[in-house]
């Protein structure tokens, strides 16, 4: 942020949706594959670029394209996408003295391992769904914020949930009900306690190992046990159990963001004028729509301690 004359800038570039693919090769044969879409975003001291047309403290977005690549090539070791994502913003605020702070947001596409006759597959994968994100920020003093995240994490189940008891009024159209089906789409995000690259855990594919078990954390929540699962009130209630129960599983956890719209599956009943009933609903013909559809976000955090 600068200072100008009476007005205020805040500045930043970078450069977006920079693709790199990773194969990594065992000795044993077996293959590792990510591949990533990279945005970096850098603070800097390049004021003169904004008000003279001096681009002498500029680092080109060029540049950041193909710090990715090299960086992705110097990575012998199979590593996250919150590692890699680490490696390119320590990079950037200690190569380059007029970088102040530099953010990098990974999508990771969700390539994954095929299984042939019940045995992985040394080098197949096939193409997922939900994807996994991070967004890292360090400064040049070490200081460190770290996220981490899933999107379009599909899931539905066919009973067990119900909405009832809300407020009705004369516009109120919608049944009370025990028995409907509950689909969304999650997006989660949650933030870690690690606030300097020195504090950072050293056990490689950490952060993609604690991906894993907290997608587990919120199906298993969702979907509670695989015979008789567990009743859903409301998307807010089943939503609350999911992010209480990160936080009480992850430590190193500080808070998670869940946003978790209300898919519909609505009934088919079908009458005509000349039979009543073509369609008649009993818990079994439904009418999938996602427009409009509800919207439902909340954020659990960690109360400080206070001194």
């Amino acid at each position: 942020m600068a200072e100008l004359s009476g007005l205020k800038l805040e500045q930043r570039h970078g450069k977006s949706r920079v693709r790199v693919a990773r194969v990594w090769r065992d000795r044993d044969g077996k293959h590792h594959f990510v591949e990533w879409s990279v945005n970096i975003s850098l603070i800097s001291d390049c004021l003169p670029a904004y008000v003279s047309g001096d681009n002498s403290d500029i680092v080109a977005t060029d540049t950041m394209k193909n710090t990715v690549y090299a960086k992705a090539k110097e990575c012998s070791e199979q590593l996250s996408a919150e590692d890699f994502a680490i490696v390119l913003a320590k990079h950037f605020t200690s190569f380059y003295q007029q970088v102040t702070a530099a953010i990098v947001n990974i999508v990771e596409k969700p390539w994954e391992r095929i299984s042939i006759k019940g045995q992985q597959h040394e080098h197949g994968f096939k193409l997922g769904s939900e994807r996994h994100t991070t967004e890292v920020m360090v400064d040049k003093s070490g200081t460190l914020r770290l996220t981490s995240g899933i999107e379009g994490l599909s899931i539905l189940k066919t009973t067990k949930s119900g909405f009832e008891g809300f407020i009705r009024d004369q516009y109120t159209m919608l049944p009370e009900t025990r028995e409907r089906m509950m689909a969304t789409e999650v997006t989660a995000s949650w933030r870690y306690s690690f606030e300097s690259l020195s504090s950072l855990p050293l056990k490689p594919l950490y952060f993609t190992e604690r991906y894993m078990d907290v997608k587990e954390v919120l199906l298993n929540t969702f979907f509670g046990a695989s015979k008789e699962g567990v009743y859903s009130p409301s998307v807010q209630a089943t939503l609350y159990e999911m992010a209480k129960a990160v936080l009480g599983r992850f430590p190193d956890i500080s808070f998670i963001q869940l946003k978790m719209p209300n898919l519909h599956f609505l009934p088919v009943n079908l009458p005509s004028k000349d039979k009543p009933v073509i369609v008649k609903f009993a818990d079994d013909v439904y009418l999938p729509t996602d427009e409009p559809h509800g919207t439902i976000q909340a954020t659990l955090s960690r109360l400080r301690s206070k001194m």
